[in-house]
């Protein structure tokens, strides 16, 4: 029993060490998993935002634009970022990690206004025109946090709220003021798309996906070592026991001990056929000395 319980003792050291690199490995590939995973989904949420100031711009405007006209006032609803951003207010009912905005370098709405990191976002755009997809770490108040950013170019519609002051829809002056939010340029890199999330978030989901890994581990390791111990005793342990039996008994004078039964060809059995002839040798030396 003590042979089986070596031969545990280094397939436990063994498969310890091997689970260990394994599972060291598997949680930096999980967390990569984890960090694009994410930033797919909110791939697919920032397409969900533009997707609904093209449908803003191109059908929703038309048909609030003469309700304008003839009330006189300006409807926030007419403004694709506004509609993009109200529509992922409640997206974030499901989502509420997940933090979207529009940020401009000169909005007419301050809540659109680019705080410090995301003007480095919308500057990395402007120098680089080719640039239509951008994400980074940073570091947030809440910890380290993960973002997805698309540029915003000002296009024919953009310019007529946001060209001259002059040329504005006057309700709208009248409700944002008319020192911010003018002076765009036709396909001018005015602001970004920014999607936000914890990086808390992609960590979750890697732990999540390694106390799998590691409980799948432990299963396997726990079925193994039985599996290990049950060959290991039937194959080595018990043959080497009887081996061990016979040869105390020998040793005592017991020569009526019956032979080892021989199955296979392996070393054992090699062994055990070697030890059975021993034993024969043994018995008809005893008798050729016993003999008057």
């Amino acid at each position: 029993m003590r042979l089986l319980l070596k031969f545990s003792a280094i397939f436990a050291a063994v498969f310890g060490a091997g689970a260990a690199i394994i599972c060291w490995s598997s949680y930096r590939l999980l967390q990569d998993g984890a960090r694009a995973e994410v930033l797919n989904q909110a791939h697919l949420m920032m397409e969900a935002a533009r997707s609904v100031r093209d449908y803003t711009n191109l059908q929703l405007k038309a048909l609030l634009l003469p309700v304008e006209k003839r009330e006189n006032v300006f409807l926030p609803q007419t403004v694709p970022a506004f509609a993009a951003t109200e529509n992922f207010r409640y997206l974030r009912r499901a989502f509420p990690d997940y933090d979207y905005k529009e940020a401009a370098l000169n909005p007419s709405n301050p809540r659109d206004r680019a705080v410090d990191w995301e003007a480095d976002v919308i500057n990395a755009f402007r120098r680089s025109p080719g640039l239509t997809l951008l994400s980074g770490e940073r570091q947030a108040a809440t910890g380290p946090s993960l973002y997805l950013a698309q540029p915003i170019r000002a296009d024919a519609a953009c310019l007529e709220c946001h060209g001259l002051a002059s040329a504005a829809p006057q309700a709208l002056v009248a409700v944002y003021g008319s020192d911010n939010g003018f002076g765009w340029k036709q396909g001018e890199v005015v602001g970004a798309q920014i999607i936000s999330v914890p990086m808390s978030v992609p960590f979750k989901l890697a732990e999540t996906h390694f106390r799998s890994l590691l409980a799948s581990l432990m299963i396997v390791f726990a079925l193994s070592l039985v599996v290990l111990n049950v060959a290991l005793y039937t194959l080595i342990a018990r043959p080497a026991a009887r081996l061990s039996q016979m040869a105390n008994r020998i040793s005592l004078g017991d020569l009526d001990t019956p032979e080892l039964p021989v199955t296979g060809k392996d070393e054992v059995a090699d062994l055990a056929e070697s030890f059975n002839r021993m034993r024969r040798s043994l018995v008809a030396a005893m008798k050729m000395l016993g003999d008057p």
